[in-house]
């Protein structure tokens, strides 16, 4: 009878910490592509250019590299939950100061704040997830979180562009607040336990601070090129990187152990096929979305229920791709996902200002397909590839490969606008400029997630 107790409490105690975890991945997501649907409106009051509306979205992803890694560290040593529920209240609290934001550099600002946010969030909930499923159950657990991640990509457009139509952007942060109040109770009454497994090790500031410098100059300088300022900060960026993988060696607790990189080839290889997915697809939202609603001429509640089709494609295929993880080869299954996005990606080069939204719908749809068939198994991959100690440096990789990869992807967007429109606002001057900066994109993408193939195939290679 004590046995049967134990046994139902486990559930109890799993599903909510599945729930809790589902609900914080939700937040973000929903919110990223819901502000994709605002980005016009928000340019309408600001007078904001097409470059300013692409940093909104940019300061947040760039904000998240720089600290995910850190803070999965921390959470190793300060505890998964604290750091978690810090990220939970920190995320609620900038999305109040944004809808107050008085101008585009103030929301760009309130924007970075939510990005530190994001990376205390998603730096630990990974770790959280891996450190209560045993490698049985760990890839439906990790699916059905991936799963909050694309339902919020889902609902984003629809309830986004709802709020946005008849009630103005600001409502999009607002109607997120409660939601933030509620998983902070959710977890600060339902889940006790703390998860702490580098308790007493020292915390690598120096090399955190390296790290976070590293990269943000080269993020920030991918996003500036061509201009002689992005190749400064790109250079700069790029040998201050090096010199933090020849300090982290001969550090005794780095932030990041080196040695999971040049050992660990599942670890290293599903890390690089996730940066290349998410360099070729995160863009697309961005590039779909100003397409639909200046050449399309559709408002943004109509533009996010076309886009619809991609999320939830994600959302369905994801539970089902984890599940598959846990009894099949994860990379080949991750590889199959990429092939499909590869594809999605050939096929958008060839959008012209005429092209059916039959066609845009079916194309996001096998993009979506890609997406859902790639990410949880190659997150189960990457979790399960460490001891219990790395946790959190895992869950911190993963989400800077989604971060740095999500980055890439808007530097490209950005540098090809500014290269066929320059610092001009989209209008009928401009089109032809923004199709075929969108179509060079595309293009760029397809090779990308080409290459990507063979990163997520070459994991299991000896």
């Amino acid at each position: 009878m004590q046995e049967t107790s134990e046994i139902t409490a486990d559930k109890v105690f799993k599903r909510s910490v599945l729930a809790v975890t589902a609900f914080a991945a939700y937040l973000t997501p929903f919110l990223g592509s819901a502000v994709n649907l605002a980005l016009p409106s928000i340019a309408k009051e600001f007078n904001a250019s097409a470059i300013e509306l692409g940093w909104i979205i940019s300061s947040f992803m760039l904000s998240s590299a720089v600290f995910l890694l850190p803070f999965g560290r921390l959470a190793d040593i300060a505890g998964r939950k604290k750091i978690f529920t810090a990220g939970l209240t920190l995320f609620t609290l900038s999305a109040i100061l944004i809808m107050f934001a008085w101008n585009i550099v103030s929301m760009i600002v309130f924007r970075v704040i939510q990005g530190i946010a994001g990376a205390m969030i998603f730096g630990t909930s990974m770790a959280i997830i891996t450190s209560v499923f045993p490698a049985g159950e760990r890839g439906r657990a990790l699916g059905i979180n991936v799963t909050a991640v694309y339902l919020g990509l889902s609902t984003g457009p629809v309830i986004g562009g709802m709020l946005t139509e008849y009630f103005g952007w600001r409502s999009l942060f607002a109607f997120l607040v409660p939601f933030g109040i509620a998983a902070i109770i959710l977890i600060s009454t339902r889940i006790k336990k703390e998860w702490a497994d580098s308790k007493g090790e020292k915390f690598d500031l120096a090399g955190s601070l390296i790290y976070g410098v590293a990269l943000f100059g080269v993020m920030y300088g991918f996003s500036k090129l061509p201009s002689p300022s992005g190749w400064i900060f790109l250079t700069a960026g790029t040998v201050l990187g090096i010199f933090f993988v020849f300090f982290e060696r001969n550090t005794e607790n780095p932030v990041f152990d080196i040695r999971l990189m040049l050992r660990n080839r599942i670890f290293a290889f599903s890390g690089i096929a996730a940066l290349i997915h998410y360099s070729a697809t995160s863009a697309v939202g961005f590039f779909i979305s100003l397409y639909l609603q200046y050449l399309k001429g559709f408002n943004a509640r109509e533009a996010g229920l076309i886009m619809i089709s991609y999320p939830i494609a994600m959302t369905l295929l994801s539970p089902l791709a984890g599940r598959l993880s846990d009894r099949h080869d994860p990379g080949k299954i991750a590889s199959v996902g990429m092939g499909f996005t590869a594809a999605g990606l050939v096929v958008l080069c060839f959008l012209t200002p005429a092209t059916p939204i039959s066609t845009i719908v079916i194309l996001l749809t096998v993009l979506g397909i890609g997406f859902g068939l790639f990410s949880s198994p190659n997150s189960n991959a990457i979790m399960s590839s460490v001891e219990k100690r790395y946790l959190g440096v895992a869950s911190g990789v993963v989400g800077t490969m989604r971060m740095v990869g999500q980055m890439f992807s808007m530097g490209i967007a950005m540098m090809l606008i500014s290269l066929f429109i320059g610092n001009r606002s989209i209008n009928p001057e401009t089109y032809s400029g923004f199709i075929s900066g969108m179509k060079t994109g595309f293009f760029i993408f397809a090779i990308l997630s080409f290459l990507g193939i063979f990163a997520s195939l070459a994991r299991n290679r000896r």
